[in-house]
Protein backbone atom coordinates (compact mmCIF):
# COMPACT_ATOMS: atom_id res chain seq x y z
CA UNK A 1 0.00 0.00 0.00
CA UNK A 2 2.80 2.42 0.82
CA UNK A 3 4.11 2.15 -2.71
CA UNK A 4 0.69 2.91 -4.13
CA UNK A 5 -0.07 6.10 -2.24
CA UNK A 6 2.09 8.52 -4.28
CA UNK A 7 0.45 7.28 -7.46
CA UNK A 8 -3.06 7.90 -6.16
CA UNK A 9 -2.63 11.64 -6.17
CA UNK A 10 -2.19 11.71 -9.94
CA UNK A 11 -5.64 10.20 -10.41
CA UNK A 12 -7.49 12.91 -8.55
CA UNK A 13 -9.86 15.16 -10.53
CA UNK A 14 -8.95 18.74 -11.30
CA UNK A 15 -10.36 21.63 -9.30
CA UNK A 16 -13.85 22.95 -9.94
CA UNK A 17 -14.57 24.58 -13.32
CA UNK A 18 -11.55 22.98 -15.04
CA UNK A 19 -13.79 20.33 -16.59
CA UNK A 20 -17.44 19.88 -17.40
CA UNK A 21 -19.53 19.49 -14.26
CA UNK A 22 -20.84 16.08 -13.22
CA UNK A 23 -18.92 14.07 -15.79
CA UNK A 24 -15.92 11.78 -15.59
CA UNK A 25 -12.96 12.50 -17.79
CA UNK A 26 -11.40 9.71 -19.81
CA UNK A 27 -8.50 9.59 -17.34
CA UNK A 28 -10.86 9.36 -14.38
CA UNK A 29 -12.76 6.49 -15.97
CA UNK A 30 -9.52 4.59 -16.59
CA UNK A 31 -8.43 5.24 -13.00
CA UNK A 32 -11.63 3.71 -11.65
CA UNK A 33 -13.56 6.76 -10.50
CA UNK A 34 -17.35 6.54 -10.03
CA UNK A 35 -19.75 9.46 -10.48
CA UNK A 36 -22.13 9.72 -7.52
CA UNK A 37 -24.15 12.61 -8.97
CA UNK A 38 -25.00 12.98 -12.67
CA UNK A 39 -26.56 16.44 -12.36
CA UNK A 40 -30.07 15.02 -12.70
CA UNK A 41 -30.90 12.69 -9.81
CA UNK A 42 -29.72 11.84 -6.30
CA UNK A 43 -30.11 8.12 -6.90
CA UNK A 44 -26.89 7.26 -5.04
CA UNK A 45 -28.08 9.02 -1.86
CA UNK A 46 -30.81 8.74 0.77
CA UNK A 47 -31.59 10.39 4.10
CA UNK A 48 -29.86 9.11 7.21
CA UNK A 49 -31.85 6.16 8.60
CA UNK A 50 -34.46 6.66 5.86
CA UNK A 51 -35.26 5.12 2.48
CA UNK A 52 -35.86 8.26 0.40
CA UNK A 53 -34.89 11.93 0.41
CA UNK A 54 -37.00 14.80 1.73
CA UNK A 55 -38.11 17.39 -0.80
CA UNK A 56 -36.08 20.17 0.83
CA UNK A 57 -33.24 18.70 -1.24
CA UNK A 58 -33.70 19.90 -4.84
CA UNK A 59 -31.79 19.01 -8.01
CA UNK A 60 -31.46 22.07 -10.25
CA UNK A 61 -28.88 23.62 -12.59
CA UNK A 62 -26.50 20.68 -12.30
CA UNK A 63 -26.34 20.66 -8.50
CA UNK A 64 -28.31 19.29 -5.58
CA UNK A 65 -29.23 21.88 -3.02
CA UNK A 66 -30.57 21.91 0.50
CA UNK A 67 -33.09 24.71 -0.01
CA UNK A 68 -34.30 25.01 3.57
CA UNK A 69 -33.98 23.53 7.03
CA UNK A 70 -35.53 20.11 7.49
CA UNK A 71 -34.08 18.25 4.52
CA UNK A 72 -32.11 15.98 6.84
CA UNK A 73 -28.59 14.68 6.45
CA UNK A 74 -28.04 12.65 3.26
CA UNK A 75 -25.74 9.65 3.00
CA UNK A 76 -24.43 7.49 0.19
CA UNK A 77 -26.42 4.28 -0.18
CA UNK A 78 -23.15 2.39 -0.40
CA UNK A 79 -20.53 2.10 2.33
CA UNK A 80 -16.82 2.66 1.67
CA UNK A 81 -13.59 1.62 3.39
CA UNK A 82 -10.51 3.10 1.70
CA UNK A 83 -11.16 5.67 -1.00
CA UNK A 84 -10.49 8.98 -2.69
CA UNK A 85 -13.42 11.39 -2.79
CA UNK A 86 -14.04 14.83 -4.24
CA UNK A 87 -16.99 17.21 -4.14
CA UNK A 88 -17.67 20.82 -5.08
CA UNK A 89 -19.77 22.81 -2.62
CA UNK A 90 -21.27 26.29 -2.55
CA UNK A 91 -22.34 27.63 0.84
CA UNK A 92 -24.80 30.46 1.53
CA UNK A 93 -23.75 33.63 3.43
CA UNK A 94 -23.21 32.72 7.07
CA UNK A 95 -23.96 29.10 6.19
CA UNK A 96 -22.68 25.89 7.72
CA UNK A 97 -22.66 22.25 6.61
CA UNK A 98 -20.30 19.28 6.75
CA UNK A 99 -18.89 16.21 5.06
CA UNK A 100 -18.57 13.03 7.15
CA UNK A 101 -17.03 9.67 6.35
CA UNK A 102 -17.21 6.13 7.79
CA UNK A 103 -20.70 6.93 9.09
CA UNK A 104 -22.74 4.11 10.61
CA UNK A 105 -26.47 4.31 11.32
CA UNK A 106 -26.11 3.08 14.90
CA UNK A 107 -26.43 6.46 16.62
CA UNK A 108 -28.89 9.34 16.63
CA UNK A 109 -26.66 11.58 14.48
CA UNK A 110 -24.13 10.81 11.72
CA UNK A 111 -21.37 12.80 13.44
CA UNK A 112 -21.54 10.50 16.44
CA UNK A 113 -19.71 7.83 14.40
CA UNK A 114 -18.21 9.65 11.41
CA UNK A 115 -15.58 12.37 11.64
CA UNK A 116 -16.69 15.65 10.03
CA UNK A 117 -14.89 17.92 7.60
CA UNK A 118 -16.25 21.40 8.15
CA UNK A 119 -18.09 23.31 5.44
CA UNK A 120 -18.75 26.95 6.28
CA UNK A 121 -18.77 30.53 5.13
CA UNK A 122 -15.55 31.54 6.86
CA UNK A 123 -16.42 35.24 6.73
CA UNK A 124 -19.91 35.34 8.25
CA UNK A 125 -20.07 31.86 9.77
CA UNK A 126 -20.24 31.61 13.54
CA UNK A 127 -18.38 28.36 14.16
CA UNK A 128 -14.70 28.69 15.17
CA UNK A 129 -14.01 25.52 13.15
CA UNK A 130 -13.28 26.70 9.60
CA UNK A 131 -14.00 25.17 6.20
CA UNK A 132 -11.74 22.25 5.37
CA UNK A 133 -10.78 21.45 8.98
CA UNK A 134 -11.45 18.04 10.52
CA UNK A 135 -13.87 19.18 13.17
CA UNK A 136 -12.14 19.72 16.56
CA UNK A 137 -9.37 17.32 15.59
CA UNK A 138 -7.06 18.61 12.85
CA UNK A 139 -6.58 22.03 11.28
CA UNK A 140 -4.04 23.48 8.81
CA UNK A 141 -1.18 25.74 9.78
CA UNK A 142 -2.08 29.14 11.22
CA UNK A 143 -3.28 31.55 8.54
CA UNK A 144 -3.95 28.92 5.87
CA UNK A 145 -7.38 29.55 4.36
CA UNK A 146 -7.99 28.87 0.67
CA UNK A 147 -11.78 28.69 0.94
CA UNK A 148 -13.63 30.92 -1.51
CA UNK A 149 -16.37 33.32 -0.38
CA UNK A 150 -19.99 32.33 0.11
CA UNK A 151 -21.77 31.86 -3.22
CA UNK A 152 -18.65 30.55 -5.02
CA UNK A 153 -17.77 26.93 -5.71
CA UNK A 154 -15.11 25.25 -3.59
CA UNK A 155 -13.57 21.81 -4.07
CA UNK A 156 -13.00 19.49 -1.11
CA UNK A 157 -10.85 16.45 -1.76
CA UNK A 158 -10.03 13.66 0.66
CA UNK A 159 -7.98 10.49 0.75
CA UNK A 160 -9.01 7.98 3.40
CA UNK A 161 -6.90 4.84 3.97
CA UNK A 162 -5.80 2.97 7.12
CA UNK A 163 -2.22 4.16 6.54
CA UNK A 164 -2.92 7.82 5.84
CA UNK A 165 -5.75 10.32 5.53
CA UNK A 166 -5.32 13.65 3.70
CA UNK A 167 -7.64 16.62 3.12
CA UNK A 168 -7.33 19.35 0.48
CA UNK A 169 -9.24 22.59 0.00
CA UNK A 170 -9.17 24.01 -3.52
CA UNK A 171 -5.92 22.19 -4.25
CA UNK A 172 -4.15 23.15 -1.02
CA UNK A 173 -3.23 20.36 1.38
CA UNK A 174 -4.77 21.17 4.75
CA UNK A 175 -4.18 18.23 7.05
CA UNK A 176 -2.77 14.71 7.20
CA UNK A 177 -3.46 12.16 9.93
CA UNK A 178 -3.82 8.46 10.70
CA UNK A 179 -7.25 7.49 11.92
CA UNK A 180 -7.04 5.45 15.13
CA UNK A 181 -3.42 6.40 15.85
CA UNK A 182 -2.24 7.49 19.31
CA UNK A 183 -2.30 11.10 18.15
CA UNK A 184 -5.84 10.68 16.81
CA UNK A 185 -7.03 9.09 20.06
CA UNK A 186 -5.51 11.86 22.17
CA UNK A 187 -7.25 14.52 20.10
CA UNK A 188 -10.58 12.70 20.28
CA UNK A 189 -10.21 12.42 24.06
CA UNK A 190 -9.75 16.21 24.23
CA UNK A 191 -12.78 16.94 22.02
CA UNK A 192 -16.55 16.95 22.43
CA UNK A 193 -16.60 13.54 20.74
CA UNK A 194 -15.04 11.75 23.72
CA UNK A 195 -18.48 10.94 25.17
CA UNK A 196 -19.52 9.02 22.05
CA UNK A 197 -18.04 5.54 22.37
CA UNK A 198 -18.37 4.73 18.66
CA UNK A 199 -17.02 8.01 17.30
CA UNK A 200 -14.23 7.46 14.79
CA UNK A 201 -14.20 3.71 15.40
CA UNK A 202 -15.79 2.38 12.18
CA UNK A 203 -13.33 1.58 9.39
CA UNK A 204 -16.11 1.43 6.82
CA UNK A 205 -19.28 3.45 6.36
CA UNK A 206 -21.42 5.90 4.47
CA UNK A 207 -20.32 9.33 3.27
CA UNK A 208 -22.65 12.00 4.66
CA UNK A 209 -23.51 15.56 3.62
CA UNK A 210 -25.03 17.54 6.44
CA UNK A 211 -28.22 19.51 6.89
CA UNK A 212 -27.14 22.23 9.33
CA UNK A 213 -30.19 24.34 8.53
CA UNK A 214 -28.50 26.52 5.90
CA UNK A 215 -28.70 26.57 2.12
CA UNK A 216 -25.84 24.61 0.55
CA UNK A 217 -25.26 23.12 -2.91
CA UNK A 218 -23.15 20.19 -4.13
CA UNK A 219 -21.94 18.94 -7.50
CA UNK A 220 -19.07 16.92 -9.05
CA UNK A 221 -19.43 14.19 -6.44
CA UNK A 222 -16.90 11.48 -7.34
CA UNK A 223 -15.28 8.55 -5.58
CA UNK A 224 -12.57 6.01 -6.30
CA UNK A 225 -12.40 2.96 -4.08
CA UNK A 226 -8.95 1.72 -3.13
CA UNK A 227 -8.77 -2.05 -3.15
CA UNK A 228 -6.09 -3.96 -1.27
Amino acid sequence: MKALLPLLFFTLPLAADHHKANELTTAEKKAGWTLLFDGKTMEHFRNYKKEGIKDAWVVKDGAFTLTKKGGGDVITKKQYKAFEFTVDYKISPGGNSGLMFHVQETEQRPWQTGAEIQIQDNVKGHDPQKAGWLYQLYRPAEGVDTAKPAGEWNTLRILITPEKCVQWMNGTKYVEYVKGSDDWNKRVAASKFKKFKNFGKPTEGHICLQDHGNVVSFRNVKIREIKK
